[in-house]
Formats: C-alpha cells, structure tokens, sequence
C-alpha cells in the first residue's frame, strides 16, 4: 500500500513509525510527547498513523508495552477520518486487532482493554454494522470475551444512541440467547448494558418521538430480559448482581407491557425491597428504581393502578426505616448520597399519595401508634413533608392527626422527638392546633427547650440511636418552632397567652425561661395596643402564677447576666411588659430602673473584663428588689411576695448561686417588714433552706443575715446563738460521729463557717449605735475561739473574713463618732495569721485556695492593725516576718495574686502609720521596712520590683502625710476622727517639746544609702517601676526638705537650689505620668541632674560607696542607669571629694569591676573611674588601679578569668581618655617597632609563635602586650590620632604579613595567622572601620588562596572608600613590594594594588609607575599575580585608561591563550570591562582575534567561563560597524546558531547573557522586523514553551530575512547534536526542526530534510537521555506538520 515513491514520504513513514515505536518508551516524558506528536499527525494523516499503529499492534502487547497508547491514538485516527477515507477493509483490521487483544485475556477493565473499547467505539460512528458485526463474531465465542463485547455495546449506545437504537434488536437477538450461560461475575457488566440500552432508547425517543424503536420483536427480547433479570439475576447471591439487574429493571420498567409489569410485580417489589439491608449507595439505587416501578404502575394513564394500597404497605414499611437512616445526612461523610436517597424516599410516598391519600394517612398514623422508634420517626418525617402538599385531602382528619400527636409525647428517642417537634410546628403552620390539646403541644416545646447537654447521658436516650441528633439540636429545633409560631402565625396568640406564664414557673422548664420570655415580649409587644384585653385574660384564668410569684421567679433567675440567649436582657424585657399586672405605681419607676440594668448586661465581652461583675450585678438586683418594695408601699403585697420567695426554695434546690441570691431577695425583703414574728419565722426557713457546706449558699445566707439585721439585729443574732449552741447536737450527727471523723469535721466547718459569715455581716448592717455592747458581748463569749478549729480552706476563708467585718463594724463605729479600742485585737491577729498558714495535719489546701485565704487575711491584718489600739514592736515584726514573703509569689494567676500584693501593701502602710509614738520613731519604721523590701525592688523578676516599688511608694506618700499638716495616719484630709486621736497623744506627749524632736531628722532618712537603692528602678525595664521608683525619689527629697535642717547646716549654701531642683524632679514625674512614650533615658538624665544637686556632700559620698550593687544589679539598663548617674555626680560635684572620699569611692567602683560578669556594663564602669580620675586626682585612681592589675598579674592566671581580666578592660577606659592615653602611647609605639610578625618570613616563620602563644616570662611585658591590644581597640582619640599618623605604613605592613602568614598556614604553622588576626582586628576596632573588621571576621582565617586573596582586595576597597588621602602612601609601599622575593607577599600586593588603582587617578607619576610595575608582573611565573595584575590594569581610571588601553587589550589577547584556566577567566572579565570604555581604533586591530578566541571559550564546560564569553562577544557588537564590519558579521553568524541553542541552557547566568547578546547583536544582522521578538517576554522566559515559541518565531526570521544563511546555520546546528550538555542536544533538535519545517528552500530541503530525518530517528533510538528522546518526538512531530512536506499526508506504509 505504499503510495509515492518520494523519499520524503518515506521517511515520513519511518518518522511516524518510530513515534509510534516511542509510546513504549521508558521514559513517561518521550510517551507523552510521542503521544502530543502522534494526536497532531492523526489530524493530518490519520491513514498514515492507523497503517503505523496497525503495524505495531500485530503483535499484541506481549511485543510492545504500551497497547493502551496505540489503541487511543488509533481511536483518535479513525475519528479524524473523512467519510470518503473510511476503508472498510481496513476498519475491520483495526477492529479485528482490537478485538482479538481483548479476548487474549481473562483480565477486565485494564487500560488497554478501556482504549481498545474506545477504538471499537470510534469504528462504530463511521461503520456501527461493521463494529457490530466484529463483536457479534465474538459474542458467540469463548465466554471471556463476551464480558468486553457487552461492554462496548453498552459504551457505543451511551456515545451514539442515533446509530445504536436502529441496531437495538440485532444486539438484543444476538445477546439474550447468552444470558443464561453468563458466570455471576460478569452479570454485572450484561445488567450494565441493558441500563445503557434502556437509557440510550429512553434518549432515542426523547431525540426522534416520532420514531419509535420499540417493535414488537424488541418488545419481546426487552420482555424476556425483563423476565430473565427478575427471576434469575435480581435473586442471585451475589450482591453486585442483585444490584446491577435492580438498577437495570428500573429502566426498563416503562418499556414493558403494563401486563408483563403487573405478573412481575409480586416478585420484582421483594427483590428490590431486599437491598434495603444495604449501605447507603445500594438503598440510594434501590429507592431510584423503587420510585420508577411505583411511577410506571400508579400514575400509568393506560390503566388503574396496578397495585392496590394493601400490596403498597410492605413497600412504605420497608421505606419509613430508611428515612431514620438518611435524614440527618449533615453528620455523615456521604452527605450526597443520604440526601439523594432520603429525596427519592419522600419522592415515593409522595407518589403513593396522589393515588391513595387517604390510605397513606391512615397507615402512616398506624406506624406512629405501634410506637417502635424507626418506623415512627419515618412517619413523624412523612407527615411533615406531605402535609402542606396534602392538606386539602386530610384536611377532615385532622383530631385523628391531633390524637396521634398526643400519644407519641411521652416518646423518649430523640429523633423521634424532634420530628414530632417539626410536625408540631407545621401543624400549627396549618391551624391543627386548637382547644387544650394545643396547650399540651406548647408546653411540649417548653419542655425541650429546657433541654441541655447532660440529657445526653439519660439512660432513656441510649436505647437506639436515630441520625446523629443530640439535645442541643432538639433544643434548637424547639426553640426556633416555638419562636415561629409565635411570631409568625396569628392564631397562635391566644393559646399562647397566658398559657406562656405558666411555663415560667417549673423548675424543670428554667432552662427554657429565655425563649420563654422572649415568646411572651412578642406576644405583648403584638398586642400592645389592647393591653387591658391581655390583663384581662389573664386574671379570667385562675390556673395562672400570680404576679407575686412571676416576680419572685424572674428575679432570681435574672443571677446570671452572661446566660445563654441573653436570659437576664430577656427577663428585664418581660418585666417591663408584664408591669400592668403589678401594682400601678410600679410601672413609672421599672421604665426608668430596667433599661439602665440592660445597659448594664447588654455587652458581655466587656462585663466579662470586669472581674466583680457577678457581685455588682446581684448587688443591682438587691437595689432593684428593694427599690421596687419601697414603690410599692403595700404591706400586703410585700408579705405575699415573702411568701413567694418562701415557697419557691424548692425550686433551687441544687442550685446554689440562685440560692444565695434567693436568700439575699428575702433577706432584703425583710428588712422592710415590721412584724418580728414573721421575720423570725422566715429567717428560720432560710436557714433551714441553706446548704451550709457550700461556699456560695453560705455568703448568700450570711449576707441575708446581714440585711435582715439592719432592722432586726436582736432577732438574727438570738437565731445565731441558737445555731452555735445546738452545733453537732443533733441524734444524725452524733451516731455518725462514731463512725466518722472527717463527717464530723466537714459539718462543723460548714456550719462554723456560716456561723462566722452571719456574724460578720450582721455586724457590718447593724446600726452604729448598738454595735459596741454587741461586739464586747460578742468577744467575750469567746466564740471566735471556738471557730479556730476549722480546717477546710473555705471555712477558713469564711472566719477571716468575719473577722474582718467586725474590725469593719469598729471602724465604721468610730466615723460615725461612736469609737471606742477593740479588746483582744492581737489575739484576733493571732488568729488570722494562723489561719492564713498550711494546714498539714488536715486539709490540704490547693495553692488557689490558699492564694484567696491568704489574700483575704491580709485584708482583714489592715482592717484590725488601723483600729485602736496601736501595734506594738513585737506584733508589728511577728506580721511582717508573716507577711513579706509575699512579694516573691509568682505572678499567676494573675487574677488572684494581684489583689493579695495590694492587701500586702496596704498593709504595710497601715502598720507603718500606725505604730510609733513621734517622727523619729516613725522614721525608723519606714526604715525598718524599706529595708526588708529592698531585696524584691533589686529582684531579677520583674514583677518582684514593680511589687516592691510601689510598697515602697504608698508607705512614702503615708508617711508624708503624716509629716504635712491637715492629714491623719490613715490618709484622712481635714478633721476626722484619726486625727483627733493621734492630736491628743502627741500633745499629751510631746506638748512640751520642739517641733524638730517631734518630727524626723534629714540624717534619719538615711538618703545616700536610700538613693542609690532606688535610682537604678528609674532606668529599669519596665516603665511602671521608672515611674514609680522616680516619684519614689521625689517624695524622699520632699520630705527631706520639709524636715529641719541637718546640725551643722551652712547658710551660705544657696537654698534656692535643691527647691529648683525639686521642682524640675517634679515636673520629669509630671511628664511620665501624662506621657507615657517619652524617650526614657532623657528622662532618667534629668532625674539624676536633679538628684545630683539634692544631695548633700555627706550623701553623695554615702551614694557612691553604694554603688557596687547598683552597678552589679541585676537588670542591665538599671546597672548601666546606676553608671551614668555616678559619672553625673563625680563631674559635677567630683571636687567636693577629699583623697580619702576619692580612694574609697575607687576601690569600691573596682569592686564593681570585679563582681560585674558582664562585658559592656564592666566597660561602662570603668568609664566611670576614668571620669573619676578626670575630675579628682587622677594619680590616686591610677594607683588603686595598677595596684589592682599588678596583684592580678601576679597572682592570677588572666587568661582563664571567667568574663575576662577586668584590667585588661582598664587599659581600654584609659586609652579613650586623652592625657592616659598619651602616658601609654611612647610604651605602645616601642612595642609596636618590636612586633615579631611584622618581621616574619617563610624562612623564619617560626618567630611568629612568640605572640600568639602569649606567655611571655616578664609580668611587665606580658602587661604592656595586653596593654598594646587593649589600646587598639580602646577607642581614645588620642591613642587613635597615633595610629592614623602611620596608618598607611601599618596597613602595607599588616598586608604584607597577611600574605606571609597564609603562606605559613598552607604548611600547617596557623598561630601567626591568629596572631596577625588578633591584631588585625585590634586595629580595625582603633580607627573605627567597622566594615574592614567584618571582612575579616568573616574570611580572615580561610586558608583557600582565592578566600584570601580577595579578601586583601577587599580590605583594600574598603580602605580606598573611607581613607582616599592614605592610599597614595600605601600604594608607593606596596609597588616596590611586587619586588620582593616571596611569592605569597608578591600576590598579596598585587591583590591590594589592583583594587588600589581605581582610585589612584589624581597621582599622576604614581599611577605610571604602578602601570609599569603591574605590566612587568602581568608575566609574574604566579598565575595568581599574572591575574591580579591584570585586573588592577582594566581598573585604571577612565580619565587615564585611553592611553594605555592598546596595551590592555594586546595583554588580554595574549592571556585568552594562557594554559591556566583561571587566568583566561580573568582575561575574559577583563575584556569586558575594558570594552565598556575602549575607542574604536583601540579595539578593531584585536577584533578578528578576540572573536575568535571568545567562540572558542564559549564551548567551555566552566559555566562562568561560558557565560563571560557570550557576554564579551556582545560587548563586540558596537565595534562591528567600521572597516572589519563584513568580517565580523561572518563571525556572528558563526557563533548565532550557539547563542539559540544556550538561550535554554541549564546554566541560568549563560542564558541571560545569551539573551543580552542576541540583543546587542541583532541590530547588526539586518532583521528589520526582530526588535519586536527580541524584546518579547518569551525571550526573557525560562520556560521551555516560551523559549520554543521564540525559536520558531526566530527561525521564521531567518528564513525571511537571511535565507543565505540558512546552509551555515543548519551545519552549525546538526554539530550541537554531539554537544556535552543533553539540553543543548534537545534545544538543537528543536532549531534544526524549525529549520527545515519553515523553509520553502528547496535546495535546503534537499540536503537536510532526509539526513535531520535520519538523524532524528537515530537519536530517538541512541539517546540515553529522556530529553533528548522527547525532544526528537516533538520535532518529527513538527517537521511532519509542516506546510512544506505536504507529501506525506496522503502517504502511507506498506502493510503486509
């Protein structure tokens, strides 16, 4: 069948069988893009390509591995076929190859067999008989092939139901006398086809309905499918079988006789019923196939229904369970199918329903009385979907539907309960609900709404599991029901009220209350506009709570303000509504009272910030209860509310909180009452009611005691007496004593605990006047005695905090004028403090608990320490050895430990101002515990510091007031009761003394020592202790001078000073206290200004003696603050100091030194002894100082100090100063002359050692070495103004020894080096070159030549930067060291200059001698200094380069040549920088010979070689225009097809320097329109599409523009196929087949279409890469496509 004898087409042939071939590749890359090739080709030659894939396929895929490749191209060909190219002949091969692999396995459904089908089925759309008739031949075959000719059959009517259909009864005549032979594991795939047939003949019909396909011959072979899938496949033991010949028969259903439909019946509804014991996806199918039988045989309009509502009962029965298991589908993963099937099932009953309404009804309320929890639920969700599209039909059943309702509301399943909630909801929706029976339906609702999560675990819940449903759901459902029809159904409103009020009332609906409220603000708000209509109602009922009691109820309930659903905001809102039920005047005052509460509630993310809002918000209910009682002013109304709240103890029974609130609201409530026999009777009900063993419910009660005392205190505290006495005495009590310690332990410490609280509280509520003989009475019963003994952390709180209610009662006794002293105080402070201790013995306390008890005792510590009479010596110190270990707690929880520090410091304040007898005494005390804080304000933690701080603070400002005229001790302005006690004790005391006796003196305060305690705090990390620890500061300097001068005090001191200086202190404090991001130390400088001029000379002497622990604190801006503040004060007041003040302030500044670890702070302290020596005598500092190192050197080893040697860091502080470090620097200098490294060489290496080593036998020496680094890196400007005066010799020496030493390292001697480093960097650190020191701390010690070298350069570019007025010098230097003998110093000089010639323009004669030297060693026997010299020649200056730049490149050509690959490296760098520059006439000489030297390196397997190379013949572009213009242009064609191909190179720098190139490059080669493409983003683009994209485009240019060229390309090109690299291999396949796919030259075709074919070919055999390969594959591709080869497309390949 070969066509023309062209050997294009053949070659054509053989490019398209090898792409073929290819589908087999290993490589998944090659198979893809043979695939691409294959699917374009098939679109222009399919013949050629079904020929190519008929040939391979012969064999089977025991010959070629991929047959699912073929057989999808070959599909693809036969498809691509025109009507006049189809050969039948040839079709039946395909058909026959594809059909005979396909029998040649037992396997179904594998990949190849999928794309064997495919072909079959593309045979069929242009030959469907011959495609049948092949599968007809095997139908009747071996029975493994029937399975995958059924398949294809089935495939082909879901592809083309037009052709199929008319074929319909040749398959079906052809197919059903096989069916009984089919093994069960094929059944499934003949039930299939028959799905496909029915679908494809449904579509038929749909498509052509005048046309119908249904004979009487198909109707018999549908009819004997039908009969074969009922009876034998539909009740196979298989499941797939069952299921596949269900799903079948469900489309098959209305193409049957409706007689052959009706015989079916009883056994097709049991066959399909029994997949219902399934999963999901198998109910889903059953029920589609369940609702097409019910369609075809109820809503036929040929006939009645075939089946009657008695054979219908099984199929509904069979249904309701599997809505229980698909309705809440939310839950499941297979949400899709659970709601498809739940859909289907309402579908049917919907179906059923049209027919048999009536029955339907009937049975669903049959399945709702047998009460078994899946049917039921099942028919509970029917009725709720049918009944609005069913209303009209059921609309006279509705008290059977009502009754049904009824009997299911004691059901226990949650599913089903929350269906009949819905049900319920739909109901009313569609007005069933009337007369009580809607009431009852109401409160079923109420009921679960009420529910909440531990409803989950109820035993009743458990039995069976419906959906995923759970009380919450249930509740929500309820919820938003009974919300509906309230709001949105009319006639619900006179069911719902007043019937709503009672629902408020059960305990077991109070967690329906807020919907329940909400119903009822609705319903009041509708009808506002009648509401006497509404009062009306509700007093006509009498089965309705009285107002009294709704009252009672709701303000309980409204304990908590954070409820879910807004439960409080719902109960005030209520109230309001509900006020004309209450007395008239109470409505005008809720208006008013209630909005300002829901204020209060209304944003709880903000009442939660506020840790107290539980206690406000029961405090404002209080007031609201005993506000509203005083409106009221209706004895009557007020007893029966009292009674209300009697009666409805019952309904907390267990709740505790609303307890306690509970006993508040009747405690307040009698309060109001007058009648002592109905007080005493209800506050025994109370107590009766409390659960004393809980916290909450004892408070609750002992404050109700309380509030009932403040009318009745006679009365509470006879019932408290009769409670203490009978305590245990109880029969109950006493028998299980004896069987029980810990029984008998919890029951007293509860009841002792209430007992305690009740005492408490009434004593805080009890009247003023009568509360002295109550509490004498009371202490000496000695009845807190009997309370000592209770042992649970609770009861202790409870005692404590009695007691602090009764020093509370004292103090408030003695402000309303009825004072008097508290007998037994310490003993009561005793008790407190021995409470507020660890248990051991009993209880353990958890550490919250004992965090709150400890909290609350000091409280109560404060209250009893500030009522009279005063503390003594002993109590005082016997409390705070107690107490002050308390500022160490940890700072969590924060919510409990935070309060404890305030009671701790509150207490301290009031020991302190209330203990002593004159301001010297108090002074002490101030002292006595300032002192014992100081250890937590010098804290490493910071919250100990802030904690000490503001203790100290607060006593501060209390003893102050104390000292200033018109406030009492305990902070009191004006007159009040403390002041007038503590006026008589000093006048009776000190009546005849001076005032200065009387108060304290300056020296008491100790303020030196005090100062330099609290200064630090002002430079502390955390700004509340710097503001704190400054006003600190201000107070201790305004009591200073508000206290009597010091003895000895001159008046010849300016006064006015230390005022200013006070003020100026103050106005700082001013300023923190507004502005809290002011710069701190600004701040902290002028509170030290001010300090400095406040202190005497005696405290400032006593200041700096103390410095030691401030410069050691332990916070380091506090350290470095305590520095700063001593420099401050030696500057400025330094010559107030004596020698001796001097010797000791030194000493103790060394001390400093010494103990300070860290490094910048030991540094900040010696700057303070520099300052030291520069404002005093500088001589004694010196000689404490070298007193020091010279014991250190003896004594110590210096160089294994921990943090180093302190002296070391001496020398440093004396080198910044200008007169030391001018003592030191002739000793340096000298030293420096002597330095063994700079005089080191590779013979004598060895002396380098010495320094690095650094153990030199002379102390004085090993000192002065020391001493030489640490002047280095001092920093003085003096010790540096040395430096700079020989810089340039110190660089070119240090340099020099750089090489040296690196020489020295190579042999394995690496000390010097570290040494010359050491030094290196010293010097680094002198003059300040930060940027010099970093290179060398980052390269310094590589020993790689090519690490070292550039790092010379670049300490050299640095230097050039920042120092051009020193290079001169070193350059001179460094010139005549390219002389010296050493190769290492050699290269290290040529490194140094060559970075030194750029900036050597402005010295003429120095810059021609460099040149000379630089060109005499470009020929240096050391590669490394041929290489740098020629780098330092390309640097010269533009200004001076013109003249030598013939010189430059002539040096360059000869250097491209050079055997060492590094140095032709640097030529090509080089000549790329000089092109940048160079004139014409300087370049065109060397042009030929740099071009072709640079293609040659472009070959170069160094990528930066390659890279630099490309881009250097770029560079060569501009100079390409005049005489040597032709010549080079024959050079860039040479070298264009090497630029394409490294435009995709794997190198990323040679692709864009080949794109740069090609830039440069194409304005010379006469392309006018390539601007466009070369400045497209496919040029730029490294993916490899794009890059494709450009080459065709680019050879399209070529082709048009350069058509000569195209020869010298193509030789070019085909020579890349052997290049190293395989991506260069595949981008020159690429080009060579855009070449010769675009060109229409014929003469280039000639010579290279068959050879690039060839060797196409051959590569796509030979290539071990798979880029290569897949490269080859898309460009036979492309070469096939082209327009020039248009042969081939009607070629085709001789098949024999």
């Amino acid at each position: 069948m070969a066509s023309s004898s062209s050997g294009i087409s053949i070659a054509a042939s053989e490019a398209v069988q090898v792409l073929v071939s290819s589908l087999a590749d290993e490589s998944s890359t090659v198979r893809q893009s043979s695939m691409a090739s294959l699917k374009d080709i098939a679109t222009l030659n399919p013949l050629l390509v079904l020929d190519c894939c008929y040939t391979v396929s012969r064999g089977g895929r025991r010959r070629f591995g991929n047959m699912a490749g073929v057989f999808q191209v070959s599909a693809l060909g036969v498809s691509a076929l025109k009507e006049g190219d189809v050969d039948p002949s040839f079709m039946a091969k395909l058909a026959k190859i594809a059909t005979t692999e396909m029998i040649s396995s037992k396997e179904l459904n594998a990949d190849w067999q999928r794309a064997a089908a495919g072909l079959l089925v593309s045979i069929g759309s242009h030959l469907p008989d011959l495609m049948i008739e092949e599968i007809f031949l095997h139908l009747s075959g071996p029975s493994s092939a029937l399975p995958a000719m059924v398949q294809i059959l089935a495939d082909f009517a879901s592809a083309n139901a037009i052709q199929f259909i008319p074929r319909l009864k040749g398959v079906l005549s052809r197919v059903l006398p096989i069916l009984g032979n089919v093994r069960d594991v094929h059944r499934p795939i003949f039930a299939n086809a028959f799905r496909c047939w029915c679908q494809a003949t449904w579509q038929y019909n749909m498509d052509s309905p005048s046309h119908s396909p249904l004979d009487a011959d198909v109707m018999s072979f549908l009819n004997s499918a039908f009969e074969l899938l009922l009876r034998v496949w539909a009740t196979s033991r298989d499941l797939k079988v069952r299921t596949s010949s269900v799903e079948a028969l469900g489309q098959m259903f209305g193409l049957i006789t409706r007689t052959q439909l009706k015989t079916a019946l009883p056994r097709l509804v049991p066959t399909i019923l029994e997949l219902y014991k399934k999963d999901q996806d198998i109910a889903l199918l059953a029920t589609c196939s369940l609702h097409n039988l019910l369609n075809a045989s109820l809503l036929s309009e040929t006939g009645p229904p075939l089946l009657d509502f008695e054979d219908l009962t099984v199929i509904l029965s069979t249904l309701l369970p599997v809505v229980c298991f698909n309705n809440d589908i939310k839950e499941n993963s297979d949400f899709s199918v659970g709601l498809k099937t739940y859909n289907e099932v309402q579908r049917c009953f919907l179906t059923v329903g049209l027919v048999y309404a009536d029955d339907l009804f009937t049975f669903l309320l049959n399945k709702c009385r047998l009460k078994e929890e899946s049917l039921t639920f099942g028919a509970l969700c029917v009725l709720k979907h049918l009944l609005p599209r069913s209303s009209e039909a059921w609309h006279s059943k509705r008290p059977l539907l009502v009754e049904a309702v009824k009997s299911l509301l004691d059901e226990q399943n949650f599913g089903v309960r929350k269906a009949l909630s819905e049900l319920i909801v739909v109901m009313a929706s569609h007005c069933y609900l009337v007369g009580p029976s809607a009431e009852l339906f109401i409160e079923y609702l109420v009921r679960h709404c009420a529910l909440s999560d531990h409803n989950r675990n109820d035993p009743e819940n458990s039995k069976v599991s419906i959906g995923a449903f759970c009380p919450i759901k249930l509740r929500a459902v309820c919820e938003k029901g009974l919300l509906l029809l309230t709001i949105t159904i009319p006639e619900m409103e006179h069911i719902l009220w007043p019937f709503l009020l009672k629902m408020i009332i059960p305990r077991s609906y109070t967690a329906a209350t807020a919907t329940v409220c909400r119903c009822i603000s609705e319903l009041c708000r509708n009808r506002s506009s009648n509401s006497n209509s509404m009062v009306s109602e509700y007093k006509a009922r009498a089965d309705v709570p009285s107002p009294e009691e709704l009252f009672a109820r709701l303000l309980v309930l409204l304990h908590d303000p954070l409820s879910m659903e807004q439960l409080a905001t719902q109960i005030l809102t209520v109230l309001c509504y509900l006020a004309p039920l209450f007395p008239k005047n109470i409505n005008l005052f809720w208006q008013d009272e209630i909005p300002k509460m829901k204020a209060y509630v209304s944003d709880t993310d903000d009442l939660k910030l506020d840790p107290s809002y539980q206690e406000t918000w029961d405090d404002m209910i209080i007031n609201f209860l005993a506000e509203s009682l005083d409106v009221i002013q209706d004895t009557d109304w007020v007893i029966s509310l009292g009674n209300a709240f009697t009666y409805q103890y019952e309904l907390y029974t267990s709740d505790n909180e609303h307890s306690a609130l509970l006993h508040r609201c009747l405690g307040m409530l009698l309060q109001k009452v007058d009648d002592r026999a109905y007080v005493r009777n209800k506050i025994d009900w109370m107590y009766k009611q409390a659960s004393t063993t809980n916290p909450a419910n004892r408070l609750g009660l002992a404050k109700a005691m309380g509030l009932v005392a403040a009318s009745h205190l006679d009365t509470v505290l006879e019932k408290l007496k009769d409670i203490l006495d009978n305590v245990g005495l109880s029969i109950f009590q006493r028998l299980f004593s004896f069987f029980s310690d810990n029984y008998r332990t919890e029951e007293s410490d509860d009841i002792h605990a209430a007992l305690a609280l009740m005492y408490g509280y009434a004593a805080r509520y009890a009247p003023s006047t009568v509360i002295e003989a109550r509490i004498d009475a009371l202490l000496g019963t000695n009845m807190l005695s009997r309370l000592l003994h209770v042992r649970h952390p609770t009861a202790k709180q409870a005692v404590i905090t009695a007691i602090d209610l009764l020093g509370g009662a004292v103090i408030n006794a003695a402000e309303s004028g009825a004072s008097f002293p508290l007998k037994k105080r310490d003993q009561m402070l005793d008790y407190i403090l021995t409470l507020m201790g660890r248990d051991d013995d009993g209880f353990v306390d958890s550490s919250l608990e004992l965090l709150h008890t400890q909290a609350l005792a000091l409280s109560a510590c404060t209250t009893l320490v500030s009522v009279e009479p005063k503390l003594t010596i002993e109590t005082r110190n016997y409390i705070m050895k107690a107490t002050l270990g308390f500022f160490a707690l940890p700072n969590e929880p924060v919510d409990v430990v935070n309060p404890l520090i305030d009671n701790l410091i509150t207490l301290l304040c009031a020991i302190l101002l209330t203990s002593g007898e004159d301001g010297r005494s108090r002074a002490e005390q101030l002292l006595h515990i300032m002192r014992h804080i100081d250890q937590y304000v010098s804290s490493s933690v910071e919250y100990q510091r802030k904690r000490g701080c503001l203790a100290v603070y607060e006593m501060l400002l209390k003893f102050r007031m104390l000292c200033i005229s018109g406030y009492c001790a305990l902070g009191c302005h004006g007159s009040c009761i403390h002041r007038k006690q503590t006026d008589r004790t000093l006048h009776g005391t000190f009546s005849n003394l001076p005032s200065a006796f009387v108060l304290p003196s300056r020296e008491a305060l100790c303020l030196g020592e005090r100062v330099i305690k609290y200064l630090p705090r002002c430079a502390d990390t955390n700004s509340e202790v710097r503001k704190v620890s400054a006003q600190i500061l201000d107070q201790l300097f305004s009591l200073a001078l508000s206290l009597p001068k010091p003895a000895g005090f001159s008046g010849t001191v300016d006064i006015e000073l230390p005022y200013s200086a006070l003020s100026s202190l103050e106005d700082v404090i001013a300023i923190l206290r507004s502005d809290a991001s002011i710069d701190p130390s600004e701040v902290f400088n002028r509170i030290v200004s001010s300090i400095c001029l406040l202190l005497t000379k005696d405290e400032l002497v006593a200041t700096l003696q103390g410095c030691p622990a401030a410069i050691c604190d332990k916070i380091k801006p506090s350290a470095e603050g305590a520095i700063q503040a001593i420099i401050e004060f030696v500057t400025r007041r330094g010559k107030e100091l004596g020698e001796t003040d001097v010797s000791r302030t030194t000493q103790s500044l060394l001390s400093a030194v010494v103990h300070v670890t860290e490094k910048h702070l030991r540094l900040e302290a010696l700057g303070a002894i520099a300052s030291l020596a520069e404002s005093t005598s500088s001589s004694i500092v010196f000689d404490e100082i070298l007193a020091t190192a010279g014991k250190d050197v003896v004594t110590k080893d210096i160089s294994r100090l921990r943090g180093g040697w302190p002296m070391q860091d001496a020398f440093y502080a004396f080198s910044q100063h200008t007169v030391l470090s001018f003592q030191f620097l002739e000793h340096l200098i000298s030293f420096l002359n002597q330095t063994p490294v700079a005089k080191c060489d590779l013979e004598k290496g060895d002396n380098s050692s010495h320094l690095a080593d650094g153990q030199i036998e002379d102390d004085i020496l090993q000192a002065a070495m020391i001493a030489l680094t640490a002047f280095f890196r001092g920093g003085g400007k003096v010790g540096k103004k040395a430096v700079e005066q020989s810089y340039a010799s110190v660089v070119a020496a240090l340099t020099l020894q750089f090489g040296s030493c690196h020489g020295l390292a190579s042999s394995g001697q690496h000390e010097p080096l570290r040494a010359l480093l050491t030094a290196f960097q010293a010097f680094c650190e002198c003059v300040g070159d930060l940027e010099m020191g970093k290179i060398l701390a980052r390269d310094g010690e590589q020993n790689e030549k090519e690490r070292w070298i550039n790092l010379i350069g670049e300490l050299a570019g640095s230097i050039s930067i920042k120092r051009p007025k020193e290079v001169r010098t070193i350059c001179v230097i460094l010139t005549e060291s390219l002389n010296r003998r050493q190769k290492f110093q050699r290269e290290a000089a040529a490194a140094a200059l060559s970075e030194f010639v750029p900036y050597s323009g402005g010295f003429d004669s120095l810059l021609e001698q460099m040149v000379e030297a630089l060109c005499r060693h470009v020929s240096d026997e050391s590669p490394t200094v041929r290489r740098l010299c020629l780098r330092g020649l390309v640097q010269i200056p533009s200004l001076h380069i013109y003249q030598h730049t013939i010189q430059i490149l002539g040096m360059i050509v000869a250097l491209l040549d050079d055997l060492d690959e590094s140095v032709q490296l640097t030529a090509v760098s080089c000549l790329l920088m000089i092109l940048e520059s160079s004139p014409d006439d300087a370049v065109e000489p060397v042009l030929l010979n740099l071009s072709v030297r640079l293609r040659n390196l472009q070959i170069s397997m160094d990528v930066k070689m390659r890279a630099d190379a490309f881009a250097a013949f770029g560079a060569l572009g501009k100079y390409g225009v005049g005489a040597q213009r032709e010549s080079f242009l024959e050079q860039i064609h040479a070298a264009i097809p090497r630029l394409v191909l490294h435009l995709h190179d794997d190198d990323l720098s040679v692709r864009q320097a080949c794109r740069n190139t090609l830039k440069r490059l194409a304005p010379l080669m006469e392309m006018e329109e390539s601007t466009a493409l070369f400045n497209s983003h496919r040029l730029t683009s490294d993916h490899r599409s794009d890059y494709q994209d450009f080459v065709r485009d680019l050879t399209r240019q070529f082709i048009q523009h350069l058509p000569s060229r195209i020869d010298t390309y193509m030789a070019s090109t085909i020579q890349a196929f052997d290049a190293p690299w395989p991506i260069i291999q595949a981008n020159a396949i690429y080009l060579v087949s855009c070449l010769v796919s675009l060109s229409d030259d014929q003469r280039i075709l000639s010579l290279y279409q068959t050879q690039v074919f060839g060797m196409l070919m051959g590569k796509m055999s030979r290539s071990p890469d798979a880029t290569v390969r897949a490269a080859c594959s898309s460009a036979l591709g492309l070469l096939l496509k082209s327009t020039n080869s248009l042969l081939w497309r009607t070629a085709r390949q001789d098949l024999k």
